[in-house]
């Protein structure tokens, strides 16, 4: 019996009119999204980030040469306000890990750039990032992550729906 199962059956025992089957299942994601976070905000911080600024430089990173993207770009994949964007490109700019450079096409506009040492951080904190959610991932077989992916695609599919 796991720490939900303790929480279901004194549900069950004060309120047994009601369903809590459903508590069992958010509230296993829950302690499962925390115990990942702690262990890759571990990795975040081995390389000097939070996953916030892990977030923009991936993004960046990922986009492809020349790793450059609009400040609008980067928002709308991060789901974040323009304060907060702005403030994380800042945080990343005095760390030398971001530039603003003119837009190659609109010298009106800015995009941001990975430096050099921003190119790196990425890169290595990527690396051990994908190590990390490996190592989380290990107790399942191939199978099992395979069907649970499948379960979490359906399930996040109808949540994002609504």
């Amino acid at each position: 019996m796991d720490p939900v199962d303790k929480i279901l059956a004194q549900w069950n025992r004060e309120r047994p009119d009601l369903d809590v089957a459903p508590m069992g299942l958010i509230g296993r994601l829950k302690r499962i999204s925390q115990h990942l976070s702690r262990e890759m905000d571990k990795t975040f911080a081995a390389h000097g980030l939070n996953h916030a600024s892990f977030d923009v430089l991936a993004t960046l990173r990922r986009s492809g040469s020349p790793y450059s993207l609009s400040p609008g770009d980067l928002l709308a994949t991060m789901m974040v306000t323009s304060g907060t964007m702005t403030n994380r490109i800042d945080q990343l700019e005095k760390g030398g890990l971001v530039e603003r450079l003119r837009h190659p096409e609109d010298g009106r506009s800015v995009v941001i750039s990975l430096t050099d040492k921003g190119f790196a951080t990425i890169d290595a904190a990527v690396r051990e990032h994908v190590e990390t959610q490996a190592r989380l991932v290990s107790g399942l077989s191939e199978r099992e992550s395979k069907s649970l992916n499948l379960l979490l695609a359906r399930f996040l599919e109808n949540l994002e729906k609504s």
